[in-house]
């Protein structure tokens, strides 16, 4: 066992079973022993590789596009970009390099990382390279006045719980520890939920386990009102489906563990694995519509480049370059717009959270509208 897993299965052993979120919850964020504590997981070093290391071009549209919405919103001469979960401000970087284009930008937004990890803050400076920034530890401690925010790849790292149709109702699937103390799932009967997901899942066959993001919807509550009250946008770019609007109807476990760029057991490696989950986009789309914003998507990453002039911005960066370098931009290219299994073009979604007053958002169209929630 890992030092992680016996500290997680003392305290089982203490207190009894805990929620799949408080396991995640201590796998990631453990002061001493978490996943993002202790590791490194960005780049072909770690355990993972995250859109903006596999090209430039990734982070460079996603400046365009929030120097675009700047222009939408009517070129406030102050404004908050911000961006969740940065990891080594590769995107950040990137975004601001590309966005120098549009004069009167970089001079108006007021760069915010909402990061709660010293470490991590320390290479995002390094990153931004004297750029300058600031740091918060939340979503609630964002400064006030107009915002465009960027989130890639940060829901799926957010605690989940998880539910069961039995025979008998509904259960939480939790985790325990077997005969032989190791840790694994059961399911703990009786579970409540809010009315809108019991009455779903009441109507599933048995069988059936539906996955909730509680920190998820509350950001993107957050989100939605302060968006709906001070202006601005929000881009989430994440692995994950469409909630309800799926054939499947957004039931699965999608829970999952990523260690040395393998797929590995949840439960073998506490601390050492990264953990994620699929993320419910129509979920999040429909906590922001009922707080007030609009909401645009979710559609494919990959339709959401190309809109944006990801083909175009490759052409450039082949211009004069010799024939590997022709080949790996190519090859970026195809991995982030791709709909091939190894690909993110389509498995990756982006959802757009806008003013209400704002009727368009670049790389959306007008029909892809979320429906509204009402309040």
């Amino acid at each position: 066992m890992t030092p992680l897993a016996e500290a997680i299965a003392r305290r089982i052993a203490e207190g009894g079973p805990m929620t799949v979120a408080d396991y995640m919850e201590q796998c990631l964020f453990h002061p001493t022993l978490g996943y993002y504590t202790t590791h490194e997981p960005f780049g072909a070093a770690g355990d993972f590789i995250t859109a903006p290391e596999i090209s430039q071009m990734f982070g460079e549209l996603l400046g365009l596009w929030a120097a675009d919405t700047w222009m939408r919103l009517g070129t406030p001469a102050s404004f908050v970009l911000a961006e969740l979960g940065p990891g080594r401000g590769t995107m950040m970087a990137d975004a601001l390099r590309a966005a120098r284009v549009v004069p009167g930008f970089l001079q108006a937004a007021r760069v915010v990382l909402v990061e709660a990890s010293p470490r991590l803050r320390d290479k995002q400076a390094e990153k931004l390279n004297g750029q300058s920034a600031e740091w918060v530890g939340s979503v609630e401690e964002l400064p006030a006045g107009p915002l465009i925010l960027l989130a890639n790849e940060f829901f799926d790292a957010l605690p989940i719980r998880q539910f069961v149709r039995t025979p008998e109702g509904i259960a939480e699937r939790m985790v325990g520890l077997g005969e032989d103390g190791a840790l694994v799932f059961g399911l703990r009967p009786g579970a409540r939920l809010d009315a809108r997901a019991e009455a779903r899942l009441r109507a599933a066959p048995p069988g059936a386990l539906l996955e909730i993001c509680s920190a998820g919807l509350a950001i993107a509550e957050k989100l939605g009102a302060r968006l709906a009250t001070t202006g601005g946008a929000a881009l989430f770019i994440d692995y994950g489906h469409r909630g309800e609007r799926e054939p499947a109807g957004g039931f699965g476990d999608t829970l999952q563990a990523l260690r040395a760029h393998a797929y590995d057991d949840v439960l073998a490696h506490p601390g050492e694995a990264d953990l994620t989950a699929h993320v419910d986009f129509a979920a999040l789309a429909r906590a922001a519509t009922a707080a007030g914003a609009r909401a645009f998507g979710p559609i494919g990453q990959g339709t959401l480049l190309e809109r944006l002039g990801l083909d175009a911005r490759a052409e450039r960066l082949k211009r004069g370059a010799d024939a590997s370098t022709r080949a790996t931009i190519d090859a970026a290219r195809t991995r982030l717009a791709g709909t091939g299994a190894a690909e993110m073009g389509t498995l990756f979604k982006a959802l757009a959270l806008v003013h209400p007053e704002l009727d368009s958002i670049a790389g959306f169209a007008p029909d892809e509208e979320f429906p509204r929630t009402p309040a």
